[in-house]
């Protein structure tokens, strides 16, 4: 495609990236929260003037937005329902009666997205291997029509014990809704999520059914918009692992949007990554509402089939909605520019969750808003200036910024406005790099030797005090860094990943019933993928997630390639051992294997990267200008050099402390940093040996 186009609608920015015959271009504008079709449009009008192109011109257009998680977090989705069997309507509540603190006797548990006098049951019943024990009553689910139009119910969660083996109830009760309710969206389990485990299982088709509505009318409202302009290309939806699906397919499973705007970052970081040759790097990605940490290794980002959201801990495993789908793994705080800083009550200074968002945004933005986030922080400290910030596009204002961080912060701690801001900027990144620490233990991996990438807004401004407090000596800034999230939604393969289950264990491994389902999840995934692959050619991935018997937690295991077969059994369960060992340091001999399910990706080939260039011989650069910086790790202020990206050339070295601007960001270069522009165009920052 010689014009491609990616939107990333964020808490606060929306970022665009647009590459043409080789050129790229980007822009950022404010996202428009009440109607996020509107900020979406003003940012393709300003991009396509930039380019000097039409509409029409555009071959694909791709697009990732958190509309669905702020919908659940916020709790503005559809009023939803779920049918499920009798005698399990509290599954949604009783959850797997785990806690997340032990010791917290006033604990507080997420609500589920489904109230109780909304879970409705019928009669009917399957047994684990799906056959019919008790068929359905049909005459039960056709009497609960009556109570979804009282209740004015605007989406239905189907969800039956067992039903991802066997799904003819649901879809029978599907087809009823249908019958009797043609407008109504009903989401099935076994579409959404065919694996076992009831309560993840009904949670994600509970969230489903509550985003889409809401997700359906948002993307057909910009599908309308966007033709409206003269646009015919396809629109392609970032997928939260990694892939891109059509807007028929994400119009029905939008649930699979909610990190749709992070994965385009990790990609982004993964592209980088290969074209450098780092094989250990950590994705950083700091935006207007949240700071995003992703561990890649060989080139690819961590995945998982689990995800949480609106947790109600704070950073604590177990206090959210579970979600199971498949995502690419990384940790996601409320630590971005637009976090509003506090002081609780113990005299601590407090950043985030709470974000200033878009409107009002933090007070420097002069919109009213009269909290102090960390973008007024920095400004403080004299890391922006308040003229060129977003590339002119909008003009910072010192007054407002200092007047409350003095209010809300330097006055309780009798600090003054600028050492408000220190405190805040400090405390920020230690969240972040505490978060880091916590990823990587919990992953089991350390940052010896790693690079870290660092994009989005925020993400080059606190990159290099993070990495120092992380202990990695080595930072790489990308092009366009910041719109990353953006620019990886380019290099994503148009894929798609099916999961289902079906158990078995290797002292009993059938294999035809195993052929037989991989043989059919390829199909419908291809049938995904071929609806907008454009006849490209697709590589597939097929994994096992597997235990010893008795355990309570599973292992991916990759399967060897093309049909399985009764000697490929040894070789599997061989490769489950070997892996089992690395994560806790021996095997289990002699107990028997269970497989709980398979998961299968088809995905076009990418072979799209960065290009490098001829860097000439090491000089100094010169600075532009300079600006009065406070440094956070000593507190000191000094003239920092001020340096336009744009100007430097290939093999340009610049000496900390620095500052080097660009329209979407700035790179801060410590004073014991050392920045070099590389054969990529990237900014490369090593930290000084004596530092």
């Amino acid at each position: 495609m010689s014009v491609r186009l990616a939107v990333d609608i964020g808490g606060t920015f929306t970022d665009l990236a647009l590459e043409a015959n080789g050129a790229r271009h980007t822009t950022k504008v404010l996202t428009t929260p009440a109607a996020p079709e509107q900020g979406v449009m003003t940012g393709v009008r300003a991009i396509l003037e930039q380019a000097g192109l039409a509409a029409s011109d555009i071959e694909i257009l791709i697009h990732g937005t958190t509309l669905a998680t702020n919908a659940v977090i916020e709790r503005k989705g559809a009023k939803t329902a779920l049918i499920t069997t009798q005698g399990f309507r509290d599954v949604l509540a009783m959850g797997n009666e785990s806690r997340y603190d032990q010791y917290d006797l006033n604990i507080v548990l997420p609500e589920p997205l489904v109230p109780r006098h909304l879970r409705l049951t019928v009669p009917e019943r399957l047994d684990n291997e799906g056959k019919i024990l008790l068929p359905l009553d049909e005459a039960a689910v056709r009497a609960l029509v009556p109570v979804l139009q009282r209740e004015a119910v605007e989406s239905v969660a189907v969800g039956f014990l067992h039903g991802f083996v066997n799904p003819t109830h649901e879809r029978r009760v599907r087809d009823i809704l249908a019958e009797m309710m043609p407008e109504m969206p009903v989401s099935l389990a076994s579409d959404v999520s065919p694996e076992m485990r009831e309560w993840e299982r009904f949670s994600t088709t509970a969230a489903n059914a509550y985003v889409q509505p809401l997700m359906a009318s948002y993307l057909r409202r910009l599908e309308a918009d966007l033709r409206g302009i003269g646009m015919t290309a396809p629109i392609f939806m970032m997928l939260s692992g990694g892939g891109l699906t059509t807007i028929e397919t994400a119009c029905r499973f939008p649930i699979r949007l909610v990190e749709s705007g992070p994965a385009g970052g990790a990609i982004f970081s993964a592209t980088i990554a290969r074209a450098c040759g780092l094989n250990r790097v950590l994705s950083f990605d700091m935006g207007g509402t949240t700071a995003k940490i992703c561990l890649i290794d060989d080139f690819q980002p961590q995945t998982s089939r689990t995800f949480e959201v609106a947790r109600v801990g704070r950073f604590r495993k177990g206090s959210g909605l579970p979600l199971r789908i498949p995502v690419i793994e990384m940790v996601e705080i409320g630590a971005g520019g637009g976090s509003i800083a506090h002081v609780d009550s113990l005299g601590r200074i407090g950043v985030g969750p709470e974000s200033a968002g878009a409107d009002p945004g933090p007070a420097c933005y002069g919109r009213g808003g009269l909290h102090p986030a960390v973008t007024d922080a920095n400004l403080a400290l004299g890391r922006y200036d308040p003229e060129r910030f977003a590339g002119g596009a909008m003009k910072l204002h010192a007054e407002p910024a200092l007047a409350a961080l003095k209010h809300d912060v330097g006055e309780k701690l009798n600090l003054s406005a600028e050492l408000a801001g220190l405190g805040v900027v400090e405390m920020v990144d230690e969240n972040m790099a505490n978060a880091a620490r916590v990823h990587a233990i919990e992953s089991g991996k350390t940052y010896d030797g790693r690079t870290m990438i660092a994009f989005g807004g925020g993400g080059p401004v606190h990159g290099g005090r993070v990495a120092e407090k992380i202990g990695i000596d080595r930072v790489l800034v990308p092009s366009g860094a910041g719109v990353g999230s953006a620019i990886g939604f380019l290099r994503a393969p148009v894929g798609y990943e099916v999961v289902r289950s079906l158990y078995q264990r290797f002292s009993t491994f059938d294999v035809a019933a195993v052929n037989a389902l991989l043989d059919d999840m390829v199909a419908e995934a291809s049938t995904v993928v071929a609806a907008g692959s454009f006849g490209a050619p697709t590589r597939q991935s097929r994994i096992a997630f597997m235990r010893y018997v008795g355990q309570g937690h599973e292992i991916a295991v990759t399967l060897p390639e093309g049909r399985i077969l009764q000697s490929d059994v040894i070789a599997i369960r061989a490769s489950y051992d070997q892996e089992y060992a690395r994560f806790y340091d021996r095997p289990v001999p002699g107990s028997d294997v269970e497989i709980m399910s398979y998961a299968v990706v088809v995905a076009t080939i990418t072979e799209l990267a960065e290009t490098a260039t001829d860097v000439g011989k090491p000089h100094a650069a010169v600075p532009d200008r300079f600006q009065n910086v406070r440094d956070t790790a000593t507190g000191e202020v000094s003239a920092w050099g001020i340096y336009d990206r744009i100007r430097l050339a290939a093999n340009a070295i610049v000496q900390g402390p620095a500052i080097i601007a660009e329209d979407e960001t700035s790179t801060l270069v410590g004073p014991s940093w050392t920045a070099r522009i590389e054969e990529h165009g990237f900014i490369e920052m090593t930290r000084k040996a004596s530092a």
